[in-house]
């Protein structure tokens, strides 16, 4: 017999448009000779569906949704992820529908409840196995965090299943996929049982899912990999309940899973929301080059806007450079001078300025002036045309406060808020061998904000190679001072990295959403405290 995988891209609360796809891959599945169709986890709602689910009315949707969707299942044995209330309680459900009627509902065991998940806000947790034949097979099923943990693979075998189907919402973090398959491997070590693991593809806010759907026979071989981040109906062959080997894409480098994941992430972003189109700042530096690359790639240069805002400060360089760009990506293209402006702030504050007794920081004041100038004027561009500003700040800088409230941050949307600054130039060189886009200097020249003479970005930081592997063992990893210094790191480097990322908690707090591809970003996975007392200390 053949089963089918939905590797599909669903929208949360499009309730219509996710029951029309299910159903459209259905009539794909059934054409293709396939006898069972697997969705990904809360297909028909869309994941995640966070306080949609504590709203009556979103939740009898669901029901109804579900109820419609049964009736039009015929020749195909479907597998539907969805919510599901039992009396006053809502589960992660897993349907099993044959000829228009349900025949089996499986209840999530373990909820996910940490990272980026909180499960346990909404949803019971189930305890039974579930089980159904099909062709003489039977199928046990688990969704998501169920097979992370002993227990729910272990009853579903010892209720008979002869092969385990995996529902998953499982969001992309880099080296994601290598971590899938060592935790599958350890259920059918349990187990002996072929396991189907079947993933959502798409964007949701600042999480993207990157499908990569796979089968592993009951000895832990790969027997199927399908192609990560884009939509597909995923074919699988068993034979007496064995997986018969068949189509393995092959593997993608790191810096091209992190391209199409930051692609994808603009794309259904943009896309699902309904906005008309992108606009950045472009500076002649490395961070918005790629960030207006990226946006091009997704969604096509007609849907790009760069504004250059010169100053004093910028270099010749820097215009070339960003004229080069946009000639050869073929966006629509503006350039503004800041001076005007700057100078008249700097008239109307003069007398404020001149006072001693006040001057805390005159030279940053004056830095900060001029992004915040320029953010004022992308944010006017915004709302007279209906885009959205894209921010081009890294992870490096907003790590340490290397970045200007209602400035460079002001933005609807952040591309690389999660990318560390050398992980930006590793995503530069991917690109350019694709196509050459970003001019090389672009690349190799120092890094500066160009907001005083002769700046260089390691005029206040340590260099992005040190200072990105600090950030990422303390934040990303949790170790301690000493840990970290042990990485035969300088203490005064450590120290002062820490401390910068304690003390600009509050720019964090402000920032815009961002697409999360590392396994701990500065969204819904880090929940620090801006007022507190506490400090690491070796």
């Amino acid at each position: 017999m053949k089963l089918a995988i939905a590797q599909i891209n669903c929208t949360v609360g499009d309730l219509g448009g996710n029951t029309r796809k299910i159903l459209d891959y259905v009539k794909q599945a059934a054409n293709a000779g396939a006898r069972l169709l697997v969705t990904p986890e809360m297909a028909l709602s869309g994941y995640p569906p966070e306080d949609l689910l504590l709203r009556e009315g979103f939740r009898l949707a669901c029901a109804n949704a579900l109820a419609d969707l049964a009736k039009e299942i015929s020749g195909v044995t479907l597998l539907v992820g969805h919510p599901h209330l039992a009396g006053n309680k809502l589960y992660n459900a897993a349907s099993v529908i044959r000829d228009g009627k349900i025949i089996a509902t499986y209840l999530k065991n373990q909820l996910s409840n940490d990272s980026v998940f909180d499960e346990r806000r909404y949803f019971e947790p189930g305890s039974t196995p579930c089980l159904f034949e099909l062709d003489g097979i039977k199928f046990g099923v688990n969704i998501c965090q169920d097979i992370w943990q002993e227990g729910a693979a272990a009853s579903a075998k010892e209720a008979g299943a002869n092969v385990l189907l995996v529902l998953n919402a499982s969001p992309y973090h880099m080296r994601k996929q290598a971590l899938r398959y060592h935790i599958v491997r350890k259920r059918i070590s349990e187990t002996e049982i072929s396991i189907v693991y079947a993933n959502l593809v798409g964007a949701q806010d600042e999480l993207v899912f990157d499908g990569a759907s796979f089968a592993m026979d009951g000895k832990g071989e790969l027997t199927h990999q399908f192609d990560e981040f884009r939509e597909t109906l995923a074919l699988i062959e068993l034979q007496n309940g064995v997986l018969i080997p068949g189509e393995v894409a092959p593997s993608h480098t790191l810096e091209a899973s992190v391209y199409q994941a930051l692609c994808l992430g603009v794309r259904d972003y943009i896309g699902k929301n309904g906005i008309s189109g992108v606009l950045l700042g472009l500076s002649g530096g490395v961070d918005s080059a790629l960030t207006m690359t990226i946006a091009v790639d997704a969604l096509g240069a007609d849907k790009v806007e760069a504004m250059m805002m010169s100053s004093r400060f910028t270099a010749d360089m820097s215009l070339l450079d960003a004229r080069t760009m946009v000639k050869t990506l073929r966006v629509r293209y503006s350039e503004l001078s800041i001076e005007p402006v700057f100078d008249k702030f700097l008239d109307t504050l003069a007398g404020e300025f001149a006072e001693p007794s006040r001057q805390s920081h005159p030279d940053i004041t004056g830095e900060n002036l001029q992004a915040r100038i320029r953010g004022s004027l992308l944010m006017a561009l915004s709302n007279k045309y209906g885009s959205i500003v894209l921010t081009t700040g890294n992870k490096s800088e907003l790590a340490v406060g290397y970045c200007t409230l209602y400035g460079d941050m002001a933005g609807g949307f952040a591309v690389l808020k999660d990318i560390s600054k050398t992980m930006v130039y590793r995503l530069c060189h991917y690109r350019n061998a694709l196509g050459q886009v970003i001019p090389e200097r672009v690349i190799v020249r120092a890094p500066s904000a160009e907001l005083r003479s002769d700046q260089t970005d390691q005029d206040s930081l340590p260099p992005y190679d040190v200072l990105d592997a600090i950030v990422e063992a303390y934040m990303e990893h949790d170790l301690s001072l000493q840990e970290i210094l042990d990485m035969n790191f300088a203490e005064a480097d450590v120290r002062r990295v820490v401390h910068l990322i304690r003390q600009n908690e509050y720019k964090r707090r402000q920032s815009p959403l961002g697409i999360r591809v590392t396994q701990r970003g500065f969204g819904r996975d880090w929940r620090y405290p801006i007022t507190s007392k506490y400090r690491d200390e070796f």
